[in-house]
């Protein structure tokens, strides 16, 4: 279940204003736009399964033996397919899968050969970057189409000037979040048209609204990052400081408050375990669990750059191992209901940890909240808990998972998604916890009822406010 509201709006970027004469914008509906890309989507990854089996079928051990037996007929065979597989009235240079067709198709990416399935998938993304303009009209701007129209060309050259351009008009980080709304859809078109082979996968699984578990640039696998980010995790109880112990004095079962806790727990490695006598009698345990700090790639603490990205490819991380230590180390007992909380790389390893079956066998993961965090991708192993994500639409992070506001593809009707424009606008404010807050105190207090209704059953008193500081190791 989605929903959006429109609390303040998208600032226009500062451009001549029109003349009497200029006609209106034609305005095209995004769902027709959409519904034509996925027609596209589906057609191009036709035509790359059609040229695999063609291509398999052509270098099979099958196919070899009845050449033996029947020369002239493999011969014809032989040719059809190769003018199958490289007629531009074909597929168009389509051959790929397997020893052969895996070096045909480098061959044709470094000679810059466009099979017909990728000018379909080029169609495709083209298509879902106007649908994204409809709902963001900074895209349809002059200086922003000049970026995507380059990257839909495969300029790269022309698609750095723009950006370039666009930078000195807006400055980097309003020029960033003018293309978010599409930058999977750009690094996908930059992974499909350039001349590197072999990190064609991202576009394609972008293209079918997927995860990616390669880099768009090098074509580098997830276990790379895996490598990058060994760490068994641990977990060392710490005390609070004045600052955060004056927060959680007041803190309470509400989202606004747990918004607020996380932003207090910083980024530097702290994590808290709350325990709570609900009203119910039950005791019920609430993890809160920050996002990422932004100064090295890497340091001593799960939440780096090298985690966000693991954590976004993979579900087993340095950051997962280091929160389950959490439990163990405070001694939650087995059958124990537990809500998690967390921003960004704080909500893409809460949904990891629901993704964990010895976890959800161990406890009742009831609730997992996320803000700003890319989890549409991944699917908790219990069926129950309830997933409430809010989406800040300016905020960047949520939508590397590949589901941005132009994607074809949606999440389970069970999950709640609460989505808003706001007036924060500039990346990185748009994705602080603070902006998330002010946002659920203010237009959008509705929203804050809402969740606040969904996690009821945590209402109570709170006996037990316990941080721990993570490390890697």
């Amino acid at each position: 279940m989605r929903e959006d509201a429109d609390a303040g709006g998208e600032r226009p970027l500062p451009l001549p204003a029109p003349r009497p004469s200029d006609p209106a914008p034609e305005r095209t509906d995004a769902e027709l736009l959409i519904a034509a890309s996925v027609l596209l989507a589906d057609a191009a990854l036709t035509a790359r399964q059609s040229g695999a089996e063609l291509t398999g079928a052509l270098f099979s051990r099958r196919f070899a033996l009845e050449a033996l037996r029947r020369p002239g007929w493999a011969l014809g065979t032989a040719v059809a397919c190769a003018r199958a597989l490289t007629s531009p009235s074909g597929l168009g240079f389509g051959a790929n899968g397997g020893l052969v067709g895996e070096l045909a198709r480098m061959a044709g990416s470094v000679a810059h050969r466009r099979p017909a399935k990728v000018a379909m998938a080029v169609d495709a993304f083209a298509l879902r970057i106007r649908a994204a303009a409809v709902e963001h009209p900074n895209l349809d701007a002059p200086p922003a189409r000049r970026v995507t129209d380059a990257m839909v060309a495969g300029n790269r050259l022309e698609a750095l000037r723009a950006m370039g351009a666009l930078i000195e008009l807006l400055g980097v980080t309003r020029a960033l979040t003018t293309i978010s709304p599409v930058i999977m859809e750009l690094l996908a078109l930059l992974g499909m048209l350039d001349e590197n082979p072999v990190n064609d996968e991202f576009s394609w699984v972008t293209l079918a609204g997927g995860v990616p578990t390669t880099d768009p640039f090098l074509g580098l696998p997830s276990s790379v990052l895996g490598f990058l980010n060994p760490g068994p995790g641990r977990a060392e109880r710490t005390e609070p400081d004045a600052i955060l112990a004056k927060v959680l004095a007041t803190s309470r079962n509400d989202i606004v408050s747990y918004v607020n806790d996380i932003g207090a727990l910083g980024n530097h490695g702290l994590v808290l375990l709350r325990r709570v006598a609900c009203t119910d009698g039950a005791v019920r345990h609430v993890l809160l669990l920050p996002g990422t700090s932004f100064g090295l790639l890497s340091n001593s603490t799960p939440q780096d750059l090298v985690g966000a990205f693991d954590g976004l490819l993979r579900t087993d991380t340095t950051y997962t191992r280091a929160a389950k230590k959490v439990l163990l180390r405070a001694g939650v007992p087995a059958g124990s209901d537990l809500m998690i909380v967390g921003h960004s790389l704080g909500g893409l390893t809460a949904m990891n940890l629901a993704t964990d079956v010895e976890l959800s066998s161990t406890n009742r993961v009831t609730h997992v909240i996320t803000l700003g965090s890319p989890i549409d991708g991944k699917r908790p192993a219990d069926h129950t808990t309830q997933v409430v994500s809010l989406v800040n639409k300016h905020d960047v992070i949520p939508m590397l998972d590949g589901r941005g506001p132009a994607s074809p593809n949606d999440i389970p009707e069970s999950w709640v998604e609460l989505a808003w424009l706001d007036e924060s606008y500039d990346y990185p404010l748009s994705h602080a916890p603070q902006a998330y807050s002010d946002t659920l105190r203010g237009e959008l207090t509705h929203y804050r009822e809402q969740v606040n209704k969904l996690i009821s059953a945590y209402d109570g008193e709170v006996v037990g406010n316990q941080p721990y500081m993570l490390r890697d190791k």
